[in-house]
């Protein structure tokens, strides 16, 4: 076998896989043995034409990031996340429940999460305000206040995204796009590029694109992929999940408890007590209900 090239998986064009190795990108066929192949990973390959060739092996990942498939089964998404930006706006209307399923989820997979309120040139109500500071100054997210339309926040935006590989999440209509547009003017020549490189038409590119940014750091698109579920966590996972919860965990009476109903629950007994927030509890109390019955106690 020839040496292997290192390369990093920019996007899946139809069965090819397209993989960036220095300038050059490589319309690649994988292994069948190796795992599921996504956009982030780092890959070693070889080559059988001056612009195709074969992943043989699958570098080791530094975060995953898994959506929910046929029945409770995941599959991974992308590889390499640094931070989940969580986009969200008043409009539509701030699903906070679908918020905190998001950052459940990165405190279990290795991964930073950072919010983004977009749209702020929008009115929005004193109890967003008031949740906004909560996140922010109680439970240490950082927030980044922008408008895509109005181009308000966007150059912050930008030196924070410089330093690392990131993704967008949110809901759909919370303008996931209109960030990466106003992030990235060139998306749409840089995704005809690729395609003509790899002699893909545009249309075969499926889930998740990466982009490098202009300023620096890598952006992967995943238009498809606005929910990633809870079928990979367990209850306890959900649990910890809630960053303020954590100090509290070891102080309940039983090492399973539920922090439902259980004698001597820490976190129960912190929000009776007003040391936790209500309205967070009540909501880890409606995720763990949409989680599969094998992933609860």
């Amino acid at each position: 076998m020839s040496a292997l090239s290192e390369g990093l998986v920019v996007a899946h064009l139809g069965k090819g896989i397209a993989v960036e190795v220095g300038e050059q990108t490589i319309l690649c066929q994988t292994l069948r043995k190796l795992d599921t192949v996504v956009v982030g990973d780092r890959v070693l390959i070889s080559h059988s034409a001056a612009d195709q060739g074969r992943i043989e092996q699958l570098l080791p990942r530094r975060s995953v990031l898994q959506r929910p498939c046929r029945g409770d089964q995941t599959r991974p998404v992308a590889a390499n996340i640094d931070t989940i930006f969580v986009v969200f706006a008043t409009e539509p209307e701030c699903d906070f429940l679908l918020l905190d399923q998001y950052l459940a989820i990165c405190e279990n997979c290795n991964i930073d999460a950072a919010l983004v309120f977009n749209k702020i040139d929008l009115p929005f109500s004193d109890h967003v305000e008031q949740q906004l500071q909560y996140y922010q100054q109680t439970l240490g997210y950082n927030l980044h206040r922008v408008s895509a339309n109005q181009n308000i926040g966007i150059a912050e935006l930008q030196q924070v995204l410089a330093t690392q590989t990131s993704m967008f999440a949110g809901q759909s209509g919370v303008g996931k796009s209109s960030l990466t547009n106003a992030l990235f003017p060139n998306k749409n020549l840089k995704t005809n590029t690729v395609s003509a490189t790899t002699r893909h038409g545009r249309h075969t590119t499926t889930a998740a694109t990466l982009y490098h940014l202009p300023n620096g750091g890598d952006l992967i698109d995943s238009p498809g992929v606005a929910i990633f579920g809870l079928a990979d966590l367990t209850e306890r996972q959900l649990a910890w999940g809630y960053r303020e919860f954590q100090a509290y965990i070891g102080q309940c009476k039983f090492n399973d408890c539920r922090h439902v109903n259980d004698k001597d629950c820490a976190i129960r007994g912190a929000v009776e007590n007003g040391e936790l927030a209500e309205n967070r509890y009540q909501r880890f109390l409606k995720l763990r209900e949409k989680m599969p019955p094998a992933n609860r106690f």
